[in-house]
């Protein structure tokens, strides 16, 4: 019987049981996620590369150190396109220009130079021309932090003379191709038009050209009391300190099987004395010890002249022939991590003088040039309102 039941329902289509209910149709499911949003995806890993790699593990890493090359690459548009609008004629650009210029003005490369400017409206303007063209240029409160950074570059012009004499006496022939000093010239503060004023100080140094038409900036007068390093008016000052800067074990040190106390005071006098930046170290045996200690002499010194007391390998690299660095300067300053701290990844790092900072990560002594600097951050990042109501409040 049940058999019977079985075949007759398999045999024939079941009727709709309720007629008031109409037969359920079929629908799109085209709705549907049927793929994992991007969101929801793990992320990948990022490629292991000189480009990503850093050049200090994290467990060793100093966060503010790290965090001032962070705002170096949020103003990197700030600082180069002030610098290169500057040097146009009516301190004004053709925006159809500018979005050519990725590398001058210092934006992402298939970016539109638009967003860049939008980003600081306090100091970047944009208007139409007679032409129907839009061009970029500098707002009426940027024109006068243009004026207060100009009257601190006067009043600054003879310390940044003494830098550059202190740079030409550090060097091996006391001369320095001009070209390289212009293009590492904001790092020490020295101001765009320093060419035109080389002819007031020919007591200091003069201009060669040479044969090839090279211009290079020759040393005239050794200057005693300039050639004294930073690291030598420090020891005067805190012995101890300075004897801490550096250290360079004796090799073998623990094959002579000698206390702790008895292997620091070894180490110490390998360590001193020091080989002064402004002697002619660069005659010394280049593997030798003496040697190292006066390249690293040399690292701190210019270090110590630059605004920041900070510079990217690329800078100190572009005075390696005339400073007498080697291709182990990395290796070398990864050596003396109580005085050096490296930032960045191994392709672009930089090195940073920690005696320069404070336990905070900020400059024990700010240049006039450093309080600009940060004075036109802050209004790089305020809104028009913002800016309304800070001096509303005044």
């Amino acid at each position: 019987m049940v058999m019977a039941w079985r075949f007759f329902f398999l045999g024939k289509p079941l009727l709709n049981p309720n007629p008031k209910f109409p037969k359920p149709r079929s629908f799109s499911t085209s709705f549907l996620i049927t793929k994992t949003p991007n969101k929801h995806k793990p992320k990948r890993p990022k490629s292991d590369s000189p480009r990503t790699r850093p050049v200090t593990p994290d467990s060793n890493k100093i966060p503010q150190f790290e965090s001032l090359l962070d705002r170096d690459a949020t103003f990197r548009f700030l600082t180069k396109t002030k610098e290169f609008l500057s040097k146009q004629s009516e301190q004004i650009l053709r925006l159809d220009d500018a979005g050519k210029l990725h590398r001058e003005l210092g934006f992402p490369r298939g970016r539109k130079v638009a967003r860049s400017i939008a980003r600081h409206p306090l100091l970047f303007t944009t208007h139409r021309h007679s032409d129907n063209k839009i061009w970029l240029g500098f707002t009426d409160l940027m024109d006068q932090l243009l004026l207060e950074e100009t009257s601190i570059m006067e009043a600054m012009e003879e310390d940044r003379v003494t830098k550059i004499c202190k740079l030409l006496m550090m060097s091996k022939n006391k001369r320095i191709p001009l070209s390289k000093i212009y293009h590492k010239r904001l790092i020490f503060g020295i101001p765009e038009d320093f060419r035109d004023k080389i002819g007031k100080y020919t007591d200091y140094f003069r201009l060669v050209v040479e044969d090839d038409g090279k211009q290079v900036l020759e040393l005239v007068n050794w200057d005693p009391s300039l050639a004294v390093s930073a690291l030598e008016k420090e020891f005067l000052v805190n012995e101890d300190k300075v004897k801490k800067a550096f250290k360079f074990p004796v090799k073998y040190g623990k094959d002579l099987d000698l206390e702790e106390n008895d292997v620091k005071k070894l180490n110490l006098l390998n360590t001193l004395p020091l080989v002064s930046p402004y002697s002619d170290g660069w005659k010394l045996d280049l593997w030798s010890l003496e040697a190292e200690k006066y390249r690293v002499g040399i690292i701190h010194e210019f270090l110590s002249l630059t605004l920041e007391k900070r510079a990217l390998i690329h800078h100190i690299v572009e005075f390696k022939e005339e400073l007498s660095l080697t291709r182990q300067t990395y290796e070398m300053l990864k050596r003396q991590p109580w005085t050096f701290y490296l930032a960045g990844t191994e392709m672009n790092w930089a090195v940073f003088l920690k005696d320069g900072y404070d336990e905070n990560g900020n400059l024990i002594k700010k240049d006039p040039q450093v309080v600009f600097n940060e004075k036109l951050y802050k209004f790089a990042q305020m809104q028009d309102e913002e800016l309304s109501s800070e001096f509303g409040e005044k």
